[in-house]
């Protein structure tokens, strides 16, 4: 080949790049659109099978209450979706359901962490969406009937406490990390907003005093007893019960500027990745391990473990986050969909249901905005393929009992629609539909706005 063929070939491919950034652009679009018609496709549902209701039963049609009254789980957790995709009729819709019905002073026990992450930290990013300040009344009211919680000799809170009376299940003593670390965005938020500093002190007291507790090489176990601050379960790791403690240490710090948590963070993750993070097949990995002597006692990761990547994105550790995603995305492609858990020696399933979670979707969605590599968008391509594949039903989306066999389980959690669809519909949308560095994502995908300085 000559060098004027080189060169006509030079100047063909630079003029085709506009042309592909932009086939690009409307592939991702389309798909976006079609996050969006899903999305559509379970709200409807909803409104026919479970409206008034916390949430939709898929499969047999009917409706599901956490408690023994409503408290519009899905409405609440759905609506800062519904704006993020233009969808003002059903915004609209929400909102009027949510401020017309939605009322705390029932007389019935609630677990904190749940209503926390899911009900207050939706009204308040209702309230900053929206402007109305109705959002921010009800948060109001619900932060203070949730306060009782913090009342334990140690200020780590009790997980349940009755709505009407604010009295705690005594009896209940012991908790985990995760819902004992995972309030601080939500009440510092609503200090924030009504310049109450009580809710920001209680929650972030709770959270050092869990620090406080880690173990002599910076670790934390899975159960803790409140009262005494003894541990009841030594067993460490970066899944469930533990996930959104580390979570939060990072993002109250970006948040709030908060430079303690900051220094809690740091210590924390340099622990984490020198002991639970493993390495098998040059594949990263986390495992679980004794939290007083880093010695490994378990080689499992699972769907809640996959929330790690866009954790490490926001700590700045991106090479390790890309690392941890490609081995999430292997999990994935196992069985054509995520499994709740495998024993990632041998890679073999061992929590075989996949309940329509969005932790992998999450981290892919942080990846892409940290590096723009379109590597992630392909991802979320084929795991939103996907989902539409193994869990679309006739009236919204079914949970599977066994992602070995595709059997489906009846039940749409609300957080399939206030962060599975949401990843999903962010990583494919264009960049003006949210401004990523404005804003931090609490552990149910709830934007709260970040200091504009």
């Amino acid at each position: 080949m000559n060098r004027l063929q080189i060169s006509i070939l030079f100047v063909l491919g630079v003029a085709m790049m506009p042309f592909c950034s932009r086939e690009r652009s409307q592939q991702y679009s389309t798909l976006a659109d079609s996050v969006k018609t899903e999305f559509l496709h379970s709200w409807n549902a909803y409104k026919e099978y479970a409206l008034g209701h916390d949430a939709l039963k898929p499969l047999s049609k009917t409706a599901h209450d956490w408690y023994a009254h409503s408290l519009l789980m899905t409405p609440v957790d759905a609506f800062d979706t519904m704006v993020l995709m233009g969808l003002e009729k059903e915004a609209a819709e929400a909102k009027q359901m949510v401020l017309d019905s939605l009322r705390f002073d029932h007389d019935m026990e609630v677990q904190a962490f749940e209503i926390t992450i899911r009900l207050l930290g939706g009204l308040l990013s209702g309230y900053e969406l929206d402007g109305d300040r109705r959002f921010l009344e009800l948060a109001t009211d619900l932060g203070n009937r949730l306060l009782p919680i913090f009342d334990s000799p140690t200020g780590m809170p009790y997980r349940y406490v009755n709505l009407l009376t604010g009295k705690i299940r005594s009896s209940e003593k012991r908790s985990n990390p995760a819902e004992i670390g995972t309030l601080l965005i939500e009440f510092g938020t609503l200090s924030k907003h009504t310049e109450n500093p009580v809710y920001y002190d209680r929650a972030k007291k709770a959270l050092t005093e869990l620090y406080k507790r880690r173990s002599d090489i910076g670790l934390v176990g899975t159960w803790i007893d409140v009262e005494t601050g003894e541990w009841i379960s030594q067993s460490s790791h970066v899944g469930g019960a533990i996930d959104s403690y580390y979570e939060y240490l990072v993002k109250a710090w970006l948040l709030f500027g908060d430079e303690e948590c900051k220094r809690m963070a740091d210590e924390s993750l340099q622990a984490v990745h020198r002991y639970v993070a493993d390495t098998v097949r040059s594949e990263l990995w986390y495992g679980r391990v004794d939290m007083h002597s880093g010695e490994r006692t378990m080689r499992v990761f699972g769907s809640l473990e996959a929330f790690f990547p866009a954790l490490l994105c926001l700590a700045g550790d991106v090479d390790r986050a890309a690392a941890l995603q490609e081995s999430a995305f292997r999990m994935w492609n196992l069985h054509g969909i995520e499994p709740e858990s495998i024993d990632y020696n041998s890679m073999k399933v061992t929590g075989s249901q996949y309940h329509l979670r969005p932790e992998i979707i999450e981290s892919a969605y942080y990846l892409y905005q940290y590096t723009r590599n379109e590597r992630y968008r392909e991802m979320g391509k084929k795991m939103f393929a996907d989902l539409v594949k193994y869990c679309r039903t006739e009236a919204g989306y079914a949970y599977l009992e066994d992602v070995t066999t595709g059997k489906q389980a009846d039940a749409m959690e609300s957080f399939f629609l206030a962060e599975t669809l949401k990843y999903f519909y962010l990583l494919f949308a264009p960049d003006d539909v949210l401004d990523f560095d404005s804003v931090i994502f609490n552990t149910e995908a709830h934007p709260v706005r970040r200091p504009t300085s």
